[in-house]
């Protein structure tokens, strides 16, 4: 589903993100990057959704190689790719329900299949009955599950959590951790970037241990032990 070979990305003069980086993801895998601040963990998402191009290497999503990948290219690329970030990045003028479907106006999806969509995906996050709230109006933790359903829309094969639970208390974290594991029992491929021992530990699936933009350790059941 995902490949990583021999990738490196260099923030010029002399500042080394990642380097040479071999990394495969199967699909269906749920797999948690870890590693202290400057890791280079955040590197990786931003290189696989093209935000950032690689210095040398290559990578590969689902057969497709997007080392080099044209712009026009990249709004297709990101909707097969779902991405969750620490600071949930809602609209606050928009509802819930808004919020999501937004991601689907943008794309010039039909409101027949946004109306169709929407209902299903608040359904998976649990948000069904707070469609019509205003982000200021749920929880924390609603709110990332508002990002997560608005992540999932577009029924990505891969979705990339990148610190999804950096802003919330341990008891929204164990269930933003159980939706992503439900997620991956659907079938999608998870990516979560964590520097939270305790959510990696708990979760006992693939780790990979990034240090100063390297990878030092890939476990298939591991922990997260510095």
């Amino acid at each position: 589903m995902i490949q990583f070979k021999k990738i490196s990305k260099i923030f010029y003069p002399k500042t080394v993100a990642v380097k040479d980086i071999n990394l495969s993801i199967r699909p269906k895998e749920f797999v948690s990057i870890v590693g202290q601040s400057g890791a280079g963990k955040s590197t990786l998402i931003k290189l696989l959704t093209s935000q950032l191009k690689p210095n040398s290497g290559q990578i590969i999503v689902g057969g497709w190689d997007i080392t080099d990948i044209k712009a026009k290219e990249i709004p297709l690329l990101r909707r097969q790719i779902g991405v969750v970030y620490q600071d949930f990045k809602l609209l606050p003028s928009k509802n819930i329900y808004e919020n999501v479907a937004f991601a689907l106006e943008v794309c010039g999806v039909p409101n027949k299949r946004i109306n169709s969509v929407v209902p299903q995906v608040l359904k998976i996050v649990g948000l069904k009955e707070k469609a019509g709230h205003y982000p200021d109006q749920i929880s924390g933790g609603e709110i990332q599950r508002a990002a997560i359903a608005r992540a999932l829309v577009h029924r990505p094969k891969i979705l990339l959590a990148d610190e999804p639970t950096g802003n919330l208390d341990s008891l929204n974290t164990k269930d933003i951790i159980d939706l992503l594991l439900k997620i991956n029992e659907f079938g999608t491929t998870i990516m979560l970037v964590t520097h939270n021992k305790d959510v990696v530990n708990r979760i006992k699936k693939r780790v990979v241990l990034m240090d100063h933009g390297e990878i030092i350790s890939d476990q298939e059941e591991g922990k997260y032990i510095l």
